[in-house]
């Protein structure tokens, strides 16, 4: 059950609001578990039962860390062996399939038997559930939070099934004050519902929308230059507006429930460089890597290569960190790194800074080439399309793309480009049309009309998982 789907909008999620409404206020943050335990459960129940371990465990943890002596040398044990046992079993159910096809393709190299060996599946949302737990583990350790003694107000923070499946990263700081008590009103969830809509548009009139175009596009054998740069392209408006558009629904399904939840993009795609772009890219990923890796290595405070160091590593794991099943993530996390080195190396030798529509021009280039690399099935995948965006192998549209290619997957393409500027020109736009009975009805209503093509357009094809789903 995904949120874009049909059970989720017309059984989970009304019946789950009514429940919701209906319960007394202190009662709301068991009815919020439950919920988020079944929405769980739906997905997979022997998953289930991995994330209530893991959620005693992190609580009871919690507990123990802060019942410890301060500064001593058990506290501190204690602390990494938690993060040991949490790490260890997200590495097991992500990597393990991939160390176990690298190691077969090894031995049967030199003529050895393949080792026989069962996939694990990965359980969705496991990624974001240890992230949130390392985290409150390390701020109850360094006072950052008081530390959770009511087991149902930790659980539903760790489960709510808003944000557990594909993030944003919720720290639990962020929500501590609004578990104990919340505004459950008729404001947020207006708005809350408001944004809810305009995620789902994000996701199915212009991330489904181009799907099919992607798929296409990266399972081509010698791509053209214009083949090439379709699926890229493509491909980046497809990761934004359905990573983005979960985001929102996220965002808009908290507000709707009285919590707040912080941005998780900021128009990343008006970048001038890497580090701007990391700054509006998946804001809770990037902020969490910065104050539990990057501070925790030393940041940039005991000189500039080990800076460099630093960059390189937590870009390379946030890479790592995106998938298992590749070890493109891996290279596409270290090209990340070795841009942001070479971005700070260029500032830090004072040679002159290029002019800032050369600086937009370059990082959404590399951004876009470092995306090849991301969606690329393998290694080789990559390298074909990169042969074809270099024009390597001719520059005409395939047939294969010719025939997929059709007028709504230009129009998706044109919305998500309008959608990204169109922030540009809103202040121009409201100072022009502020008096406008026609202007201000349609940015009231546009949201509507939109969720409602959306759900046809749900109600008439199979559901497509959101993209992070897998991460």
């Amino acid at each position: 059950m995904v949120f874009a789907s049909l059970e989720f909008l017309t059984l989970f999620l009304p019946l789950f609001l009514l429940v919701y409404a209906l319960a007394p206020e202190g009662q709301r943050n068991v009815v919020l578990l439950l919920g988020s335990w079944l929405f769980y459960g739906w997905l997979s129940p022997l998953f289930l039962f991995l994330h209530m371990a893991l959620t005693v465990l992190a609580w009871v943890g919690g507990l123990l860390v802060d019942r410890a002596r301060e500064g001593g040398l058990a506290r501190v044990r204690l602390l990494a062996g938690l993060i040991v046992v949490n790490t260890v079993v997200l590495c097991w159910y992500k990597y393990a399939n991939i160390l176990a096809a690298t190691y077969n393709q090894l031995i049967t190299h030199y003529g050895y038997l393949p080792m026989e060996w069962q996939k694990v599946a990965l359980p969705a949302g496991l990624s974001f559930i240890v992230l949130q737990a390392i985290s409150y583990l390390v701020d109850v350790h360094r006072h950052v939070v008081p530390v959770e003694r009511s087991f149902v107000n930790y659980a539903t923070y760790i489960s709510m099934f808003g944000h557990s499946i594909a993030g944003p990263i919720i720290r639990y700081d962020w929500v501590r004050r609004e578990l104990e008590k919340r505004y459950f009103n008729r404001e947020n969830f207006a708005l809350g519902a408001r944004r809810f809509m305009i995620g789902m548009c994000m996701k199915v009139l212009v991330a489904d929308t181009l799907s099919p175009l992607v798929d296409v596009a990266f399972h081509l054998d010698n791509p053209s230059f214009v083949d090439a740069w379709i699926g890229c392209l493509a491909y980046s408006l497809q990761l934004f507006f359905d990573f983005a558009g979960y985001s929102a629904m996220a965002i808009g399904l908290g507000l709707m429930l009285g919590f707040h939840f912080p941005e998780n993009f900021n128009r990343p795609y008006l970048a001038y460089s890497v580090q701007d772009f990391w700054r509006r890219w998946h804001l809770s990923l990037s902020s969490w890597l910065r104050d539990y890796l990057y501070i925790s290595l030393g940041g940039n405070r005991k000189g500039p290569w080990k800076t460099y160091r630093n960059l390189f590593l937590i870009m390379a794991i946030g890479g790592l960190w995106h998938g298992g099943d590749s070890w493109n993530y891996l290279l596409w996390g270290s090209a990340h790194g070795i841009a942001l080195g070479v971005e700070r190396a260029w500032t830090r030798s004072r040679l002159p800074s290029p002019p800032l529509w050369l600086c937009h021009v370059l990082t959404l280039l590399f951004v876009c080439l470092a995306w090849t690399l991301f969606r690329s099935p393998d290694f080789a995948t990559a390298l074909d399309m990169y042969a074809g965006q270099f024009g390597l192998h001719g520059f005409a549209l395939g047939d294969a793309l010719a025939v997929t290619l059709r007028p709504v997957h230009l129009l998706a393409a044109a919305l998500g480009l309008a959608c990204i500027v169109a922030p540009l020109l809103q202040g121009r736009v409201e100072d022009r049309f502020a008096d406008n009975p026609l202007v201000l009805v349609t940015a009231a209503l546009w949201p509507v009309l939109g969720f409602m093509l959306s759900f046809s357009l749900i109600a008439s094809r199979e559901a497509v998982p959101f993209l992070y789903f897998q991460f």
